[in-house]
């Protein structure tokens, strides 16, 4: 693949649109043909905003610089970047904090057959429905990059306010709530799996919170699960309730916005639902 990447602000090169700005958004293909002699796809939009490849190290980078968590998850598969035209977003996908815990969520799910929603950061200079119209263009990118996936997870915690609302809007659906630790150290956060799974528990970091553990600063968190259907049929097989979208914050409230770094700690900051367009396109999705 043909794009080049020089510095987190740059515009990808090397790619190209189904639709120019203005027009309806549509795939984004590589320059560069495949080795079956089509165009590989490498993202969703048009010229004035769309979520595109990019480099796995310069996403992990922006990601630990601008992510309230100031970590990333190593199991990150797909690294989307958010032109608007320029790059100012990042969203990366890949397995479960608990890897095997899909069949809990949707019976008869193989490991590469789901997704979460690992980290998800955008620029405060985006407009307030940019983080559903991400999503909802991620969505659409993943559908037909990879067949197998067929539903896609994320979870909203109280450190982003709002419960969740970029999903509602991007017609995810809402399959309760629950409450976990996660731990704080040097500006840091960190699950609490991190301390208590035998593999995450020997990583460097893991090995780190451990002997720091006397200056770890707990927090209880409540996390609202949220479960998007990109096959019809798996919806069939969900093991959890679906549940009636919870209710946030008035609009404009001090509780309804997460803090900011002043870099653009840029999470959930709306409700604004996404166009018509994007909508059309997660058509498989529906509420019941």
């Amino acid at each position: 693949m043909t794009t080049k990447f020089q510095t987190p602000w740059e515009r990808t090169a090397g790619a190209r649109f189904a639709a120019s700005d203005g027009s309806p958004p549509s795939f984004v293909y590589s320059l560069q043909d495949s080795l079956w002699g089509e165009p590989e796809i490498i993202g969703f939009g048009n010229d004035a905003f769309a979520v595109k490849e990019m480099d796995r190290v310069k996403a992990c980078e922006i990601v630990r610089a601008n992510h309230y968590s100031k970590t990333v998850y190593s199991a990150s598969r797909f690294h989307l970047g958010v032109y608007a035209p320029h790059l100012l977003g990042v969203l990366q996908f890949g397995a479960a904090m608990n890897p095997a815990s899909q069949a809990s969520v949707v019976a008869e799910t193989a490991q590469d057959e789901y997704l979460e929603l690992n980290r998800m950061w955008l620029d405060d200079s985006l407009p307030r429905n940019s983080e559903s119209k991400a999503i909802a263009y991620a969505m659409a990118y993943i559908k037909r990059k990879d067949s197998r996936i067929q539903w896609v997870q994320s979870f909203a915690d109280e450190r982003c306010g709002r419960q969740g609302v970029v999903y509602q809007a991007a017609n995810f659906i809402f399959c309760g709530e629950h409450t976990s630790t996660f731990w704080e150290y040097d500006g840091k956060v960190y699950h609490n799996s991190i301390l208590t799974d035998g593999r995450q528990a020997e990583t460097p970091s893991g090995r780190l919170l451990r002997e720091k553990r006397a200056e770890l600063i707990p927090h209880k968190l409540r996390q609202f699960r949220y479960l998007y259907f990109i096959k019809r049929a798996a919806r069939k097989r969900l093991l959890l309730k679906q549940m009636p979208y919870p209710k946030h914050a008035s609009e404009g409230s001090m509780e309804s916005r997460p803090v900011t770094n002043g870099k653009g700690a840029g999470q959930f900051r709306h409700d604004a639902p996404i166009s018509p367009d994007a909508k059309a396109e997660n058509s498989e999705v529906s509420h019941e």
